[in-house]
């Protein structure tokens, strides 16, 4: 909606409609008015109107009939109902119909006024919903095309973080710093805004930077000349040269060493680098997307991070909530999960069991997004029948679950954990059955029989 708020005033008495739309111009209102429906259904073809406030009673058609026109042809508009011979019935009806509000003459031009405000805050309030959600739609289309996979929910909480990339990402000289515990997928937001920016067509490099050392940190960034160390038998481009005109991703920013913030912060603020052994500056033009699991503000006041390079960084930041908070997303990450190994291992999955997702939607994740899709490569592993059940799931102890577990005795199934061991066994003896035996404590002949109990097939023929 824009700023000013477009009003029709349908009414068949000329005082009426000239009183209503003098009183509204004069409150910032941007007002019409029309006698007729024929007039009301022209004027609504060819403007955009926010709000109608129309009359029960009028020529050609009743307001009633008018009203499910109206929200036929133009179901955003709002109408708000006015009628000098009011009834409960016309009043049901024009509400079944879509109207927002329904006043009976005679009324107060005030009440009026505070009834259009709130319709106003109403729009807003919607408009903003339908952003959101075109953004959302934008941005998860843009991950499939590009990536096969797109970020996994429907939940506030997500379809918020969506509308803060499709903001964010064309805005493409600004720095973003995404926050959230491990395991919240950061990096595929990251990808998301440079997948959304005008950057896209170039490079995206992702660096951790809680691996990055003192002694390999210039070469790595900054890229160097044949000859400027011991090892250094060729010109190498650094991270900022490869990702020149794209965007650099640097996961566990709070990680950077001190002794090396500075030297970031400084490319950072006069955007030239040197190849270390090199005299000719060279200019930079990459976006910074940084991402941490720690508290940087908190940091600063400890002087384990500079404050002058967390002001450069925190020009927008995006927080991703852990999964525990956004638990409506669960059942759809699970089918989403359970699709790409069923896939990837070949194992055709027919149906998840309720009980399964029940049992995993109490679960609280302290390793999130990424624990879960690890249960579930784990469950589809496990799935002899195509189905997935709860005890294809191992419960963290550290996780914490709101289910009963005496409701999931199979849990604690003996079979499933002799079944999971004896797989684990079989891949770390590479397939090797007599080796496999030994590292299981077990005879040879026995480790057959369980192979066979438990119909297990592997890819490379057991020996």
């Amino acid at each position: 909606m824009n700023e000013q708020m477009t009003i029709l005033v349908v009414d068949d008495e000329f005082g009426f409609r000239h009183d209503i739309q003098e009183f509204l111009s004069e409150n910032n209102f941007d007002v019409s008015t029309a006698e007729t429906p024929s007039k009301a259904f022209e004027l609504l073809n060819n403007n955009h109107i926010d709000l109608v406030i129309l009359d029960i009673r009028l020529p050609e058609m009743d307001g009633l009939s008018a009203l499910k026109i109206i929200k036929e042809q133009h179901p955003d508009t709002e109408v708000m109902m006015i009628s000098g011979h009011g009834d409960m019935d016309s009043v049901i009806k024009a509400m079944k119909l879509g109207a927002i509000d329904f006043f009976p003459k005679p009324f107060y031009l005030k009440d009026l006024l505070a009834a259009i405000l709130r319709t106003k805050k109403y729009i807003q309030v919607t408009d903003k919903l339908k952003e959101v959600e075109f953004n959302y739609q934008k941005v998860t289309r843009k991950l499939n095309e590009k990536t096969g996979a797109g970020i996994i929910g429907e939940s506030k909480a997500i379809k918020h973080v969506l509308d803060m990339i499709s903001k964010v990402a064309w805005a493409d000289s600004t720095s973003v710093l995404i926050t959230g515990e491990s395991g919240t997928g950061k990096e595929l937001v990251a990808r998301a805004i440079h997948l959304m920016s005008p950057r896209k067509d170039n490079y995206f490099y992702a660096v951790n930077s809680s691996a990055i050392t003192e002694t390999l940190f210039e070469s790595e960034f900054f890229g160097h000349t044949k000859g400027a160390f011991t090892g250094a038998n060729e010109n190498k481009s650094g991270w900022f040269e490869v990702a020149n005109g794209g965007s650099l991703f640097l996961d566990e920013i709070g990680d950077l060493p001190m002794s090396l913030q500075i030297k970031f912060l400084r490319v950072l603020e006069e955007r030239k680098i040197s190849r270390v052994g090199g005299t000719r500056e060279i200019d930079i033009n990459v976006r910074i997307i940084a991402a941490t699991n720690q508290d940087l503000e908190a940091l600063t006041q400890t002087k384990q991070f500079r404050l002058d390079l967390y002001h450069r960084l925190n020009s927008f930041i995006i927080h991703l909530p852990p999964l525990r908070e956004r638990k409506e997303d669960i059942s759809l990450l699970i089918h989403h999960f359970v699709m790409e190994f069923s896939k990837k291992l070949n194992k055709p999955i027919k149906n998840i069991e309720k009980s399964a997702i029940q049992l995993l939607e109490g679960y609280s994740f302290p390793g999130n997004i990424r624990e879960l899709r690890n249960m579930v490569e784990r469950a589809v592993i496990l799935s002899d029948s195509g189905v997935i059940k709860p005890n294809h799931f191992q419960i963290s102890k550290s996780g914490k679950t709101n289910i009963d577990l005496h409701d999931h005795p199979e849990v604690f199934d003996l079979d499933a954990i002799e079944k999971e061991t004896i797989i684990k066994a079989i891949y770390k003896a590479n397939y090797n059955k007599s080796q496999a035996a030994r590292l299981l404590n077990i005879s040879f002949q026995s480790l057959d029989r369980r192979i066979k109990k438990y119909n297990l097939s592997f890819e490379r023929k057991l020996i």
